[in-house]
């Protein structure tokens, strides 16, 4: 009974970092770890907090 609970909670874990990952990407953001990601663009003047995802490194 405990390994279908533990199981339960890992499906759980990993359906809303999928459901999180789906919701960033449609909205927009360029790289999801990144805290500036939204309001970075690949021309960057270096607003950017060092996501090399979301801007041209210079």
């Amino acid at each position: 009974m405990i390994d279908l609970i533990i199981i339960a909670v890992v499906l759980v874990i990993i359906a809303a970092a999928i459901t999180y990952i789906v919701k960033a990407k449609k909205s927009g953001v360029k790289c999801i770890g990144c805290p500036s990601s939204k309001q970075c663009s690949h021309n960057c003047d270096g607003g950017c907090n060092g996501c090399s995802g979301c801007h041209d490194d210079k």
